[in-house]
């Protein structure tokens, strides 16, 4: 069984020097080392979020690649569940906590599973929270910098 459901934000500071910490390495390890669950759209958003770095010059097509391939080499799998409760499990969720689909797939994968969310989104820990599930990193809500949602995705 996978030990944790990571979301995008946390997959991108492995691939950001400047997003990385201490913290956030042990986390890679945790991992590495116990694997982790995905919703499908986990490869989409980092994929997404990759490109739009490079079109804006913050790395470089060969850097996307070497991310890319050090991501998949983690015991990463993904859920098959997923785009079958979007309509009705993920769609509630996200109207009952105040967030993205995209987000509460994530919350909904946590729930369903029993497993802790690894995350750096502020409304996504929050809610996640709220729902008893464990959130890493423990941050405080002034460590963990709110940013708007297209932002985050983008950059």
């Amino acid at each position: 069984m996978s030990g944790v459901v990571i979301d995008s934000s946390i997959a991108l500071t492995w691939c950001f020097e400047d997003e990385a910490s201490p913290e956030t390495d042990a986390l890679f390890e945790r991992v590495r080392d116990y694997g982790a669950v995905v919703p499908g759209l986990w490869h989409l958003e980092l994929g997404n979020v990759l490109l739009q770095a490079e079109k804006r010059g913050r790395i470089t097509a060969s850097d996307v690649a070497v991310r890319l391939d050090l991501i998949a080499e983690l015991p990463i799998s993904v859920d098959q569940e997923t785009t079958a409760r979007a309509w009705r499990e993920v769609l509630t969720m996200a109207r009952t906590e105040g967030l993205t689909t995209y987000d509460a797939t994530y919350l909904e994968l946590a729930v369903r599973r029993g497993l802790p969310l690894l995350t750096k989104d502020n409304e996504l820990a929050e809610a996640a929270k709220r729902l008893d599930i464990v959130v890493l990193p423990s941050l405080g809500k002034k460590e963990l910098p709110s940013t708007p949602k297209r932002r985050r995705r983008e950059t």
